[in-house]
């Protein structure tokens, strides 16, 4: 069984499979309850995380909530896989402002917090739901935001100076202050006349334009920040601006469940400890232009370092500066041209070695991503999904195999990438 909230697994897994398979499609299950005065909301797990902002937003000016910055993104998925947004260096990720959830489980019974208990709570904020159970509904904490937020958009070629402004991002973008995220892309440009990086940097700041370029100018002046670069906005509009929508566009548009722009594509993920040198920068940007692969660095530090690894099953927390996402896409539907992508990518994942984390080297589960390694359906082994159990989990990875070894031992709920059960590991080893 197959289980689809908004249908966005990287890799597929939530509506694909190599045998006989059902769908289990929660879009119908799409309410949003919003409960300004409990600062709470209960979100089934059909719902859009652009609903879930938009409804939100509706009843009041000042809260939000720390999610992903598509808004077609399933709320099932998101959440249970961890769920990171612009928002997660002040108030960490979505698993970290859940409530109470709502779980049927591989008998059929219907738990709340109170009844799964503790450990099952603590498995699928982060372990990923589709393990353990169908997750029906959530509750989630509504965090504050100002009326007025500050975003922008700036953008640096090679020739502009981006090495050395990258550089720099390295060393600040993890340690100031925690009302501002810069995330930043990484687009090989290639021209008939020129060939470089264009390094974008997209930016939520929950303050004041003045206060802003003030914390700018003081923390992270190379990249010349000025008040025209800013606009200010509420936060529901700030939603729209880093899913690229033109200024001025109805906040309805959060309510379209599927995105305009259909393609193929791959993501794979790295965590980055320590800062590239300025040698190796340039290194990467030459592989970059040569295999057309765009990268993402996305900031830690602030409320993720405070926040133990061992709280929720997504274990990257303090010790990591940013996230790398690794992207190419592709609109031809021959298998040539998807395996010419898929080999561009892990060459450059394979060149990223060195840069990266190690023993493990760690993904991060909502990035699926099946090179790291499968079980195969019907034969499913602790040691196989230990190989990338450890990537995506770390440490926590063997209390997940607890939990799951209890709550569902005849591994009902299972896919390529599932927590495996200890049980159904052993009996499928001896009937092998």
């Amino acid at each position: 069984m197959r289980i689809r909230s908004g249908g966005h697994d990287y890799d597929g897994l939530s509506y694909i499979s190599s045998v006989p398979f059902i769908i289990l499609d929660m879009f119908n299950l799409r309410s949003v309850s919003v409960d300004v005065e409990d600062e709470s909301a209960w979100v089934e797990s059909g719902a859009t995380l652009g609903e879930v902002f938009y409804w939100i937003a509706k009843k009041s000016r000042i809260h939000g909530y720390p999610a992903g910055v598509c808004p077609t993104v399933g709320v099932g998925g998101h959440l249970s896989g961890g769920g990171y947004g612009n928002m997660m260096r002040k108030y960490g990720l979505s698993v970290d402002n859940i409530l109470d959830a709502i779980i049927v489980d591989a008998n059929g019974r219907v738990l709340d917090r109170e009844a799964m208990g503790e450990d099952l709570f603590w498995a699928i904020r982060g372990g990923g739901g589709a393990s353990f159970g169908v997750i029906v509904s959530w509750k989630i904490k509504l965090v504050h935001v100002p009326e007025i937020v500050t975003v922008f958009r700036v953008e640096k070629t090679l020739e502009q100076g981006a090495s050395d402004i990258v550089y720099q991002w390295q060393n600040v973008a993890d340690k100031i202050h925690e009302d501002l995220f810069i995330r930043l892309v990484l687009i090989p440009v290639i021209k008939k006349d020129q060939e470089t990086i264009k390094a974008k940097f997209n930016a939520l700041f929950l303050g004041n334009a003045d206060r802003l370029v003030a914390v700018m100018d003081e923390q992270f002046p190379e990249l010349g920040l000025s008040g025209k670069d800013c606009k200010e906005m509420s936060w529901i509009e700030s939603v729209l601006f880093w899913s690229n929508y033109p200024n001025g566009t109805s906040v309805d548009v959060l309510l379209e469940r599927h995105s305009q722009s259909e393609k193929y594509l791959k993501r794979k993920s790295d965590y980055v400890q320590n800062p590239i040198s300025k040698p190796d920068l340039e290194g990467i940007w030459k592989k970059m232009i040569q295999l057309k692969v765009t990268l993402t660095f996305n900031p830690y530090g602030g409320k993720m370092s405070e926040i133990p690894e061992s709280d929720t099953p997504f274990p990257h927390r303090a010790g990591n500066m940013y996230k790398i996402q690794y992207a190419v896409n592709w609109k031809d539907e021959n298998i040539e041209t998807e395996n010419h992508k898929l080999e561009m990518i892990r060459q450059l994942y394979d060149y990223m070695t060195p840069f990266v984390s190690k023993s493990p080297r760690c993904s991060y589960l909502n990035y699926r991503d099946v090179d790291l390694g499968i079980n195969e359906v019907g034969k499913e082994s602790y040691e196989e999904a230990s190989q990338w159990g450890t990537k995506y989990f770390k440490g926590n990875f063997d209390r997940l195999v607890e939990v799951k070894s209890r709550v569902d031992p005849g591994n009902f709920f299972r896919y390529e990438q599932s927590i495996p059960s200890l049980e159904a590991s052993w009996k499928s080893r001896v009937a092998g």
